[in-house]
């Protein structure tokens, strides 16, 4: 099984580029759009995260439900769901303000109790680090599933909170304890101003566990780095664009789901990857996000879907 732990909440997202335009209620959250993709491309995925008992706590089930995700925590929660109002650029790439809720609704014995005897892959969610209290009842998750035998992978999502310098230090512990490492170009940028992403990415390779490093670089497409090797892909285009909501989510569940079907997803073999394997992993990676992109709101493609577009391209 492939664990994500991590918030999920809904996208208030404008309907129109006018001030104060009509917001329209979606399912989101980082770690939840990844498991749902996942489970989507054919892979056993559960799910690692409290779910409200109000109207959007229904809204959040019912993806999950259809994708086939395991929800790993079953008893709902008072507290409200978590919400994200997110407002477009220019070119359609989303920011988000975020209102906590029920994500943050968790014990670590429950988290603990929860968590699968034996699982391939455990994904860190990009909002354990954001506060001391969380990180210290996420962090035990993390070192339990490498206990297990996972591979752990961390899609950083950067966030702006006031304690900075702490926040630093708490993604520093995190990252640490990655195999695989996922950031956008924002992110980079926000994490190592002044150098370029090839340094960075030797700086995430050189940390104890980091195997895999892989960028997004938006409509410039992504970039992949090994302990061997690198290579870059374009993005794939879909003939009708929506939006980007999920593009990365998407992105890295298809990079996942890569890695594992072609045996890479182990520790030892990530690090050998070589160009070509680099390049053929980031291309269906960027298969998976083109298609979620055809749609408004994060909505991933089913494995039928990206397997067409391959066999066309």
């Amino acid at each position: 099984m492939f664990v994500v732990g991590g918030e999920s909440l809904v996208d208030l997202v404008p309907v129109s580029a006018a001030p104060g335009a009509e917001r329209l209620a979606l399912p989101g959250g980082s770690p939840f759009n990844c498991a749902i993709a996942l489970a989507k491309l054919g892979n056993e995925t559960g799910f690692l995260c409290p779910i409200s008992q109000d109207e959007y706590g229904e809204l959040l089930l019912r993806p999950l439900a259809e994708a086939g995700v395991s929800l790993l925590l079953k008893d709902r929660v008072p507290e409200p769901t978590t919400k994200a109002v997110i407002t477009f650029n220019a070119k359609m790439q989303a920011s988000y303000v975020f209102e906590r809720g029920a994500d943050r609704a968790f014990t670590r014995e429950g988290l603990l109790a929860a968590l699968p005897p034996s699982l391939e892959l455990y994904q860190i969610g990009g909002f354990a680090p954001m506060l001391e209290e969380d990180a210290e009842k996420w962090l035990p998750v993390v070192k339990a599933a490498i206990g297990r035998g996972a591979t752990i992978s961390f899609d950083i999502n950067v966030r702006k909170v006031d304690d900075e310098d702490g926040y630093r230090r708490r993604l520093e512990t995190f990252l640490d304890l990655a195999h695989i490492i996922k950031l956008s170009e924002e992110d980079h940028e926000w994490l190592e101003p002044g150098i370029d992403i090839e340094e960075h990415a030797k700086l995430l390779l050189d940390r104890p566990n980091c195997e895999l490093v892989v960028v997004t670089l938006g409509e410039h497409g992504s970039r992949a780095f090994s302990n061997v090797a690198s290579a870059e892909a374009g993005i794939y285009a879909p003939p009708v664009f929506g939006d980007t909501v999920g593009a990365g989510d998407s992105l890295m569940a298809g990079i996942l789901t890569w890695l594992n079907e072609t045996g890479a997803l182990k520790l030892g073999k990530l690090g050998t990857l070589d160009e070509a394997a680099l390049k053929t992993t980031l291309r269906f990676g960027a298969v998976v996000a083109g298609l979620n992109c055809a749609e408004k709101g994060c909505k991933p493609p089913t494995r039928a879907q990206v397997d067409a577009v391959l066999a066309s391209s």
